[in-house]
């Protein structure tokens, strides 16, 4: 009887459990739905038509958008500047990682400390020297400057991240790389970054987001139409476009269709990479 009553309990606390993270769930994702639902329609039936699924479906925004509200040029620089930024902080954070896990230099506690402490540092508390120091170097308005600027801001979670990992790396792995004739740079390129692959899969989604949805930065550095990425984009075709809800909806839905994607496809390594990313072998 008592383990019975245990049970009907369980039963209760699960299915009230279930139905609060559901709750939350659609709360998050009704507005995509929203978004993507206005995206559909046109300025006449969007603040009439109630339906969940629109009666008349006006594929034509997306056209609009993508030519009238240049989101090719802004859609190519966001895909060049993910790109680049991701990999480089993949590659700077990994070496850097590496070299304060696995090798021993004056200062090296010191600096590693540093990293970490630029955490603590908002992005809008060092803006002023920023911009003064890309001023100087004549970065502003660049492609370069710009991604400098944004590996510059991902380089501490990742290098804190990843010598976490390379800390707990079997030393038994790198003796036998060793043994086979690989350096420093090969016990770093052929063990250690594929064993890696769970923190480094964080690493891509984590600084894919923040590099596609960057506004601020982009806003400081870059005034030229044809350097801006797609959020600096969208608030341009927005001031543009202030009362085509639907068209400004389609610009939207572009802009969040590719990172969603992403993280769907790598979504598995994500608590795998916080959670177990230390333990290897």
């Amino acid at each position: 009887m008592k383990a019975n009553k245990y049970v009907f309990w369980g039963m209760i606390k699960s299915t009230c459990i279930h139905v609060f993270l559901m709750t939350i769930a659609l709360t998050c994702l009704f507005p995509i739905f929203w978004m993507v639902r206005c995206a559909f329609m046109s300025n006449e039936t969007v603040f009439v038509d109630k339906a969940f699924i629109p009666h008349h479906l006006n594929f034509g925004n997306f056209a609009a958008a993508w030519t009238k509200g240049n989101f090719a040029v802004y859609f190519l620089n966001s895909v060049i500047y993910t790109v680049c930024v991701v990999t480089g902080i993949v590659l700077i954070s990994s070496l850097a990682a590496f070299s304060f896990s696995r090798l021993k230099f004056p200062g090296r506690d010191i600096i590693f400390y540093m990293f970490v402490a630029a955490m603590m540092i908002p992005l809008p508390g060092f803006f002023v020297a920023l911009f003064v120091l890309m001023n100087k170097l004549h970065l502003v308005n660049t492609r370069f400057g710009y991604i400098l600027c944004m590996i510059n801001v991902g380089l501490s979670m990742s290098i804190l991240l990843l010598k976490t990992f390379f800390d707990k790396m079997p030393r038994d792995l790198e003796d036998a790389a060793r043994i086979d004739g690989c350096g420093k740079i090969g016990v770093w390129w052929h063990v250690a970054l594929p064993l890696a692959r769970p923190a480094i899969a964080v690493i891509v989604i984590f600084n894919s987001l923040n590099v596609w949805n960057e506004y601020i930065l982009a806003t400081l550095l870059l005034g030229d139409s044809q350097l801006m990425p797609l959020q600096r984009g969208i608030m341009v075709f927005q001031g543009a476009n202030s009362t085509d809800y639907p068209l400004l909806m389609a610009g939207l839905t572009m802009a969040a269709v590719p990172i969603i994607l992403i993280y769907l496809f790598m979504q598995k390594h994500i608590v795998k990479g916080l959670s177990s990313g230390a333990v290897v072998g």
